[in-house]
């Protein structure tokens, strides 16, 4: 990446060969600015849109990140704005004759020393947080679960300090769906295993209807609850008889509304004694398992937040921990990248998997991967899927892709991993949630107040004018990057730290702060009956 030496106006070229560049002002530049080198602009470039750096004649190839982004589709004199109606989209690249496993990078120095203060749990994970997650089997205990959480949270949390929240995890699966439709093993073992997250201490209360389609038994079968042996806090077991602690709202002791809410109140009071015994102890970084993300991007994504959030990702891998990339439809066009970066063979070919299973699905509801392009990422600068996925890759770093998961699956390795996911902001982080995250990213350009109750979220903004006017919404700001006042190492490695600050407990995120969050959305694929 290399900025026009000048302190305006400026513009940002990605790579040597490209023959189109970003505007960096605040405001954009009028028609009739010239830059150091020349350039004269043509037309008024919003900031972080194109402008060609050459003539591009009808059909000729437009260039950003050394890649085709699109082709002309009249001829574009240089100096113009180049946005999403001049340029024709190229075709998705296919998913056979990839490169396989061929990027062999020299291994990278193990990265030792670094700590943080976490909560260890019975199967041998780490919470960043020690919270009560309350699991309900189905929609239609929402409501009364809402009313109980807060209940909770007034009366009984008090009396807990070590106890970090309450939350119940509640979603629109469960009933009235085709529950034993191959693809209902989605949302299911997405449920089940964000149940199991880290940071919940492997405390788990369900409350269930009774009538629904989803059994708690269906849901938590025997064996699946890691339990700990009191004897002896380092021997870890699975057991048939694990208790699955069940309130049911249909049951005939329940009389009216306020006994529903005094047994889950009583079973919740059990578990956060449990809860509030544990303490933090020191861990090794290799104990993180992070999730990266971004949304509401705009054309600075590409350039500044994520590529820190990918030198972030190196550190990371390098330190033994895990990290996570998802968004399938943000990395399709990308496909080639990635099966070269995988650590082996038959790591490419589950990508390819991943891919070729959602293009099926996308196919299936007649969109394609055009869909995914949203007002503001055109209105940010970003043209078509494709720019947009060579910006949205970088996040995953240049570490060897070591694992794929399918939707819902949990992790159970170590290094960089494709998590295959929708781009949905939501979907994604609930899927991401299931996998095990105990600490989640979230870069963004246009703005969005994204948050998880379950895992602390670090925002990332893309520009310092994002990052100024939401101040107390914004963790890190990237965009010095932009402003030539900070390198993309300089931020990444401010990353790294804030993340063990946090995942210690000893700061917190404005996310956490204003206690910002959405309902969690379970991908469900499965037909609705």
């Amino acid at each position: 990446m290399t900025s026009v030496p000048s302190s305006q106006p400026r513009y940002i070229l990605m790579h040597e060969a490209d023959n189109v560049a970003i505007v960096v002002n605040d405001g954009g530049l009028p028609a009739g600015t010239v830059f150091a080198n020349g350039l004269t602009l043509r037309d008024k470039v919003p900031q972080g849109h194109k402008v060609a750096l050459v003539d591009l004649p009808q059909g000729g190839i437009v260039r950003r990140y050394n890649v085709p982004i699109g082709y002309a589709v009249k001829d574009i004199a240089a100096g113009s704005w180049v946005h999403e109606r001049l340029l024709e989209m190229p075709d998705a690249r296919g998913l056979d004759n990839l490169p396989i496993a061929t990027v062999k990078p020299e291994p990278m120095p193990p990265l030792e020393g670094y700590t943080f203060e976490g909560y260890r749990n019975a199967d041998g994970s780490v919470g960043s947080r020690n919270i009560l997650a309350i699991t309900t089997t189905v929609q239609c205990v929402a409501g009364v679960v809402e009313f109980a959480v807060k209940r909770i949270k007034d009366e009984l949390l008090p009396r807990f300090p070590h106890v970090d929240d309450v939350v119940g995890l509640e979603h629109s699966y469960g009933c009235g769906v085709a529950i034993d439709a191959p693809d209902a093993i989605i949302p299911i073992r997405t449920l089940r295993n964000i149940t199991l997250n880290p940071n919940f201490g492997g405390e788990v209360m369900v409350v269930s209807l009774g009538c629904e389609k989803l059994q708690p038994e269906r849901l938590l079968p025997p064996g699946t609850i890691p339990i700990m042996d009191e004897r002896n806090v380092a021997d870890v077991g699975m057991t048939a008889d694990a208790p699955l602690d069940v309130v049911c709202l249909q049951s005939e002791h329940h009389v009216g509304f306020m006994s529903m809410i005094d047994s889950i109140m009583g079973a919740a009071e059990l578990h956060l004694e449990k809860l509030n015994a544990r303490r933090r102890e020191t861990v090794p970084a290799s104990e993180l398992v992070v999730g990266v993300q971004c949304g509401g991007s705009d054309a600075f994504s590409g350039v500044t937040a994520n590529p820190a959030v990918g030198f972030c990702t190196d550190l990371l891998v390098r330190a033994g921990a895990t990290v996570m990339f998802s968004e399938t439809t943000e990395v399709r066009d990308g496909i080639d990248q990635l099966t070269s970066r995988a650590s082996t063979p038959e790591v490419a070919q589950a990508m390819i998997r991943e891919m070729a299973w959602y293009d099926a699905y996308l196919e299936k509801g007649k969109v394609d991967r055009s869909a995914n392009t949203t007002p503001g990422n055109k209105k940010g600068g970003l043209s078509n899927i494709v720019e947009k996925a060579m910006g949205s890759i970088v996040k995953s770093g240049s570490a060897p892709i070591s694992g794929v998961l399918s939707p819902g699956e949990k992790v159970k390795q170590k290094g960089l991993i494709y998590a295959a996911t929708p781009a949905s902001d939501f979907i994604c982080g609930t899927l991401q949630l299931a996998a095990g995250i105990n600490l989640h990213v979230f870069t963004t350009g246009r703005g969005t107040p994204y948050g998880l109750a379950e895992v602390p979220v670090i925002k990332v903004a893309t520009r310092t004018d994002l990052a100024r006017r939401w101040h107390d919404l914004m963790d890190i700001n990237a965009g010095r990057i932009a402003d030539g006042d900070a390198s993309i190492e300089d931020v990444g490695c401010e990353l790294f730290q804030f993340m063990l600050d946090v995942a210690s407990g000893r700061k917190k995120t404005w996310a956490e702060h204003w206690k910002l969050h959405n309902a969690l959305v379970l991908f469900n694929p499965a037909p609705v009956t």
